[in-house]
């Protein structure tokens, strides 16, 4: 009976690429749920830098009220002590290898989460943080300094990008590829071309998309390689009181400046039930309508989730 007990391995003796393997399985939630304190080799298992090139925290969601004024969302106490728990682990456990940083659209960071993430993943390459009621201009700009490597961003409209966007061109040299979950008008599209010149990568889908804005990146982005605008409302806004009007068809200005693209993404077809959305939403899009996921589809293969 003895040597029968001893001929059986223990799971701690597993070998640490099938523990590994293993691991690749779970989600955030199982991976922090305490299975590194089991013994040292699970430990050893849970830091190996293959679980941590993506944080995925798009499972995570705040519990939260909107209110009249700023930040627009009140977050219950539980889902900040829930998403705090969640960070302390995984940045513990990652050791700085993440590369990617995923949130989901409703989960609203604040300041002390993004600036205690921003140090413990230094080396970070693409964040995808849609929601950013609660986080201030103070605190964005910090971690954009501590992230030097940046090269892609999903984030909202904001109603004064310059800050941000000079933040970029000055910390983070190899940055080419930007993602606008919002409407896009001319101040935004000025400040592109301003500060971020060298952007080869931008994705403007389901959203409401001023027409001289789109002229304006075409002509001030020349390096600008692919440009995503399906299922975009676009509009035309003539000098006042002349009402802003709804563009059905690209015109041949638009679609010879857009020549020069190596990739041109559009779809504007009233069958399109992306566009219906895009139309019925007034170019603003409520995700939480539509399927679960919906929000992380996109046109450039290199910004879809």
């Amino acid at each position: 009976m003895e040597d029968y007990v001893s001929a059986v391995r223990r799971w701690e003796d597993l070998d640490n690429d099938i523990l590994v393997k293993i691991f690749q399985s779970f989600d955030i939630f199982e991976l922090t749920s305490g299975i590194a304190h089991v013994c040292s080799s699970w430990r050893s298992a849970c830091c190996d830098p293959l679980l941590w090139k993506t944080l995925d925290l798009s499972m995570l969601r705040s519990n939260f009220i909107k209110i009249p004024l700023e930040p627009y969302v009140y977050v219950d106490g539980r889902s900040d002590k829930t998403l705090t728990r969640v960070l302390k682990i995984s940045l513990s456990l990652s050791r700085g290898y993440i590369r990617t940083l995923i949130f989901h659209f409703n989960l609203y960071v604040s300041d002390d989460q993004l600036t205690y993430t921003a140090e413990r993943c230094p080396q970070l390459r693409r964040l995808v943080m849609p929601a950013w009621n609660r986080i201030k201009k103070t605190g964005i700009c910090k971690a954009i300094r501590m992230w030097r490597d940046l090269e892609s961003l999903t984030m909202p409209s904001i109603a004064n990008p310059p800050y941000l966007m000079e933040e970029i061109s000055q910390n983070c040299r190899n940055f080419s590829e930007l993602k606008i979950m919002g409407p896009f008008d001319l101040l935004f599209a000025s400040t592109l071309n301003m500060y971020l010149p060298k952007l080869k990568v931008l994705s403007l889908r389901c959203a409401t998309l001023n027409r001289d804005a789109l002229i304006l990146i075409l002509d001030g982005l020349p390096n600008l390689e692919v440009l995503n605008i399906s299922h975009c409302l676009l509009i035309e806004v003539p000098p006042p009181p002349a009402p802003k009007k709804i563009i059905k068809k690209l015109d041949q200005t638009i679609l010879q400046k857009a020549a020069r693209l190596r990739e041109f993404l559009t779809c504007m077809e009233d069958s399109c039930i992306m566009c219906q959305r895009t139309k019925n939403d007034e170019g603003l899009m409520r995700w939480y309508k539509y399927e679960e996921g919906l929000w992380k589809a996109d046109e450039v293969s290199s910004l879809a989730l």
